[in-house]
């Protein structure tokens, strides 16, 4: 049996030398992101020179197809992946945090499983069809799905809260798989809905940007001063409570912001693949294992990549584009594979 360990403390030494260069990593960061933002405005099947960019961005009010595809497309495009790509970057660093597993993915706890299911049950029962109603149906059932998987996981004899909340996560995400399949199968209409929706993507989907914003602004807001509590919780459960947290209400609080970060993401786009577990592990590749430093990073980082994956997606095709979650899925599945042949995070 495969278990797999928590990432491995680095020597004093060297976790005080990738401190040392956060606020450069951070700015560096910063600067990459601000370049991707302007090369996803600009770039696209319709190229926009940047000075006409610079123009239509000091006069919002001018009239043209240029001036058109950047307010009603691009511009909210790129924040609704800014907002995805910061929010699934901040839910993979929590998460890996709290199961101590440094594999997961905002997907463990069955928050996407809970989504797509709920999206169904509205598309069957309450004829949801657009991509607000979409995205209102997804954020309930994520969040009710992760409420179960705390409840359940918690009262587990798996060993430890953690263990069994990875172990329930995947139990109730394949049961709601199997669920979801009965209920598509005997529906085309439905499927075809589902497969919409299903297809992490940001195409069609700039007008939920909006709806998702203040649960985005919210939650990242909330996440990050939780980095010295997460560092506290990793030193173990007993050295925790000798330090005075309330280990309980410190995991439970970490949890739901994770949650409503990763439910936020996937109920606005879709299932999106790999962004929360590449992001947090560059993140703490460049500035160490201190979550202070590490969870503002894994933001920037899930935005990087996120709009990265999505402006190459508009490019790599002379018609058409490729939709991000595959764009990720081709970055993400060599990092995971690399990441589970390292003999320091997996012990067979």
């Amino acid at each position: 049996m495969t278990q797999i360990a928590p990432p491995p403390v680095p020597p004093p030494t060297t976790a005080r030398t990738k401190s040392a260069r956060a606020v450069p990593v951070a700015v560096v960061a910063g600067l990459t992101l601000i370049v991707l933002l302007i090369a996803s405005i600009g770039l696209g099947a319709r190229d926009i020179a940047p000075p006409e960019v610079v123009k239509i961005l000091l006069h919002p009010d001018g009239s043209g197809y240029d001036s058109d595809v950047l307010w009603t497309e691009r511009i909210p495009r790129t924040f609704l992946g800014l907002a995805v790509g910061a929010s699934l970057g901040a839910s993979g660093l929590i998460m890996q945090a709290l199961t101590m597993n440094p594999l997961s993915d905002p997907g463990i706890l069955g928050v996407e499983q809970g989504a797509a299911l709920f999206v169904v049950l509205g598309i069957l029962y309450l004829d949801v069809t657009g991509v607000a109603g979409y995205f209102w149906t997804a954020l309930v059932g994520a969040a009710v799905t992760a409420a179960l998987v705390y409840l359940v996981g918690t009262r587990s004899n798996a060993g430890s809260s953690t263990i069994g909340l990875v172990l329930a996560g995947v139990a109730v995400a394949a049961a709601m798989s199997s669920v979801i399949t009965l209920l598509v199968v005997r529906d085309e209409a439905v499927y075809a809905h589902l497969r919409f929706w299903s297809v992490g993507q940001l195409t069609g989907r700039a007008g939920v940007l909006g709806e998702v914003a203040p649960f985005a602004v919210v939650g990242l807001l909330l996440a990050v001063p939780l980095g010295r509590t997460l560092n506290v919780l990793g030193l173990g459960e007993e050295t925790a409570l000798g330090l005075g947290v309330r280990v309980a209400r410190s995991r439970l609080l970490c949890a739901a912001v994770a949650v409503l970060l990763c439910a936020a993401a996937t109920a606005a786009v879709g299932p999106v693949a790999f962004v929360g577990l590449v992001a947090a592990h560059t993140a703490r590749l460049l500035v160490g294992a201190d979550h202070r430093w590490s969870l503002p990073l894994s933001m920037v980082c899930g935005a990087v990549l996120l709009i990265g994956a999505d402006t190459a997606g508009r490019l790599i095709l002379d018609h058409g584009e490729v939709q991000v979650s595959v764009m990720t899925a081709v970055v993400g599945t060599p990092f995971f594979v690399w990441l589970a042949r390292r003999r320091d995070l997996v012990r067979v």
